[in-house]
């Protein structure tokens, strides 16, 4: 189905399909089963140190023969470390987030390694494409966790019409219709944090991913802006304390310290009250958990009804 699509050439795999790089919980377990079932997974490398992401990504290799990928946070206080072990263990695919790759271009592309990182706005995918990766993974704010300030559906043609590489689309997609969409959008391929957070082999905690489960529509909301890193989360008594806290006047340093080690309090712990839930919008419309395999099987088999359906209600 896919033999001419850009992102499928580019990384030999078999649907255009990212699992999100998500830190804490996109480990070996899920990654290998997102590769396995024909997509790309991606190890959340977010402060991992090195010798513990060196240990996840041969679980990989031992779990799969298929491409996957690291996703890599360059303000990590181990981004260099992390960088070399990417070359190092010639990871097939890295992207990153929260800045410019541009200095470990050359040592990477060396080794044959993909460069892509994920764009908030169309200055920034203009400027990355101009530096020469691979393709850009252009992601609204629908999206859990640290989030840009454009949705999806404003950002994804605009970014596309800028830049000459491949476009994966990422925020607020879980199903064939969103597929479609970021496909008429000019997209190549989706990128899914929150609907892999619902799989079986996602190892986040049974409360975490209960706590999905009973989302609704307006359940997410976004802390952090006046830190200049907002994120989406599930609202909680974390969020209702941050919230206060700000609108109280704390220092930039108080609310930062309230955050700490709040992510892995949720994913491990199962504290969904005191710890942050990152999940994305799209949280509102899901209803089970199933196997990874299920998941993109769904998709890709309910794609062709979801372009019938266009063209026989609306062309």
């Amino acid at each position: 189905m896919f033999e001419n699509n850009a992102i499928c050439k580019l990384l030999k795999i078999k649907y255009p399909i990212f699992q999100g790089g998500m830190a804490w919980i996109g480990t070996a377990e899920l990654v290998s089963a997102v590769s396995n079932a024909g997509g790309l997974g991606l190890i959340g490398a977010g402060h991992m140190p090195p010798d513990i992401l060196k240990k996840e990504i041969q679980k990989c290799k031992g779990w799969t023969d298929k491409p996957f990928g690291v996703n890599i946070m360059l303000m990590s206080p181990f981004v260099k470390e992390v960088m070399q072990l990417m070359v190092d263990e010639r990871v097939p695919v890295v992207t990153t987030g929260a800045g410019n790759p541009g200095e470990y271009l050359p040592a990477l592309k060396e080794v044959g390694t993909k460069v892509i990182p994920v764009v908030a706005s169309v200055a920034l995918a203009r400027r990355l494409a101009k530096g020469g990766v691979d393709a850009v993974i252009a992601e609204g704010c629908e999206s859990g966790g640290h989030i840009g300030e454009i949705s999806t559906m404003p950002l994804i043609p605009q970014v596309v019409d800028a830049v000459d590489v491949p476009v994966i689309a990422a925020g607020g997609f879980a199903d064939s219709r969103g597929m479609a969409a970021a496909f008429s959008l000019g997209a190549s391929a989706i990128q899914m944090g929150t609907r892999f957070v619902l799989s079986k082999e996602c190892i986040a905690h049974e409360n975490y991913k209960n706590f999905v489960l009973k989302a609704k529509d307006r359940s997410t909301v976004v802390t952090g802006r006046s830190l200049g890193h907002p994120v989406r989360v599930l609202a909680n008594k974390l969020t209702r304390t941050f919230h206060e806290m700000e609108a109280a006047g704390a220092t930039p340093e108080e609310l930062e310290k309230l955050g700490e080690g709040t992510l892995h309090l949720a994913t491990h712990k199962g504290d969904v009250e005191n710890g942050s839930v990152m999940i994305g919008q799209i949280s509102g419309m899901l209803e089970d958990i199933k196997s990874v395999k299920e998941i993109i099987d769904d998709i890709i088999n309910g794609l062709p009804q979801a372009v019938a359906e266009l063209q026989s209600k609306y062309l």
